[in-house]
C-alpha cells in the first residue's frame, strides 16, 4: 500500500491536516498488560496518583525508551506515536509521512524520586536536537525532537532547559535547537497512540537491536 512512499520527500516536509492518512476509530491491537522490564502497568493513566507523565521525542523510540526505563525513580515507559492528524496509526503509515507523528516515549515517574529537570536534562543529553526532521541517518518527520507537557511544572522546565543546554550546544559549536515543545492533548500535540506490542521495550526483547542513541556529548548543567 506505501510502496514507494518510504523514499519520498514527504517524509522530510510536515503533512497538513487536510492530506494526512485518515486512519481508524480503534486501536488496532491487544497492548501487552505489564511493562517487560519493569513489570508495571504499561499504561498509566496521567491523572492517577502520585505519578507525572511526559512524552518525548528523540529519535527512534527503541533506543530512546531504554534511556528512560533505566532511570531511578521511572515508574513505566511506552512508545507510540504523537504530533500527527492520524487516529490510530500504524508503523507503516507513521514512516510514510503521511501522520504528521513522531515517534514518542511515554514516560510515567514519580515526581518525589525525579524532578521534571532531571527528566529533561536526561532528554537533551540523549539525541541531537539540533537536526530538525531527523536524528542521524534517520530521516524524516517522525524523528523530530519533541516534549509535549502535562503540567506547567514541566513546561517552565522544558524552557529553562533548554535555554541552559542551548548555551551549552553553541559553545561546542552546534546550531539551534529544534525541538516542538507543545502542551499534550486537544490544545497542542494531540493525542499520544500506542505503538504495536513488538516495539515496546524492544530492546529488551531483542538485545542485538539497532537503534543507536544520537547523543552530541554535550552536558545539560
Amino acid at each position: 500500500m506505501f510502496e514507494g512512499l518510504f523514499g519520498s520527500p514527504m517524509k522530510s516536509t510536515m503533512v497538513s491536516a487536510q492530506s494526512a492518512l485518515a486512519g481508524r476509530s480503534e486501536q488496532p491491537f491487544v497492548l501487552p498488560l505489564r511493562h517487560s522490564v519493569l513489570d508495571a502497568p504499561l499504561d498509566v493513566p496521567e491523572d492517577a496518583t502520585g505519578v507525572a507523565t511526559i512524552y518525548l521525542g528523540l529519535g527512534c523510540f527503541w533506543g530512546a525508551e531504554k534511556e528512560f526505563w533505566n532511570m531511578p525513580g521511572v515508574i513505566t515507559t511506552a512508545v507510540g506515536y504523537q504530533g500527527g492528524y492520524t487516529p490510530h496509526p500504524t508503523y507503516e503509515e507513521v514512516c510514510t509521512g503521511l501522520t504528521g507523528h513522531t515517534e514518542i516515549v511515554k514516560v510515567t515517574y514519580d515526581p518525589s524520586l525525579l524532578s521534571d529537570a532531571q527528566i529533561l536534562r536526561a532528554f537533551w543529553e540523549s539525541h541531537d536536537p539540533t537536526q530538525g526532521f531527523r536524528q542521524g541517518n534517520d530521516v524524516g518527520t517522525q524523528y523530530r525532537s519533541a516534549v509535549y507537557y502535562t503540567t506547567d511544572s514541566q513546561a517552565q522546565a522544558a524552557a529553562q532547559t533548554l535555554e541552559t543546554f542551548q548555551s551549552a550546544l553553541v559553545a561546542k559549536g552546534f546550531g539551534a535547537i529544534t525541538t516542538e515543545i507543545k502542551p499534550s492533548g486537544a490544545q497542542g500535540a494531540g493525542e499520544f497512540y500506542f505503538a504495536e506490542p513488538y516495539h515496546q521495550q524492544y530492546l529488551f526483547k531483542n538485545p542485538n537491536g539497532y537503534c543507536p542513541v544520537h547523543s552530541t556529548g554535550v552536558a545539560c548543567e
